[in-house]
């Protein structure tokens, strides 16, 4: 039902900061979405999710105080700002959507994902 666009990653050094973007199509969305990462050999984890209102947000111990998620509405795209980065950062980040507004932090209530990005971060 949704399709995810992101876009943002690269390559950073331990300390520095990457900004990832998400654009949802159709702009109608208005469902939650998230953020989840995997590294190679290890399972996809929560990151980060914001309300479809964008008021709520939820982050994952490893990351809260360094990553902030925002969502922009009127152009239906959502971000993550990610700051002090440190090598166990690196992963493949993956953009998530669901229907319900509610944020969630388990893989299976998004029903939609983008393609992931690489972020790799060097230490």
């Amino acid at each position: 039902q949704v399709q995810l666009v992101e876009s943002g990653g690269g390559l950073a050094q331990a300390g520095g900061s990457l900004r990832l973007s998400c654009a949802a199509s159709p702009r109608t969305f208005s469902g939650a979405m998230g953020w989840f990462r995997q590294a190679p050999g290890k399972e996809r984890e929560f990151v980060a999710s914001i309300s479809g209102s964008g008021a709520r947000t939820y982050y994952a111990d490893f990351v809260r105080g360094r990553f902030t998620i925002s969502r922009d509405n009127a152009k239906n795209t959502v971000s993550l700002q990610m700051n002090s980065l440190k090598a166990e950062d690196t992963a493949v980040y993956y953009c998530a959507g669901r229907v319900l507004a509610i944020p969630s932090q388990r893989p299976p209530d998004f029903g939609s994902w983008g393609q992931g990005t690489q972020v790799t971060v060097s230490s």
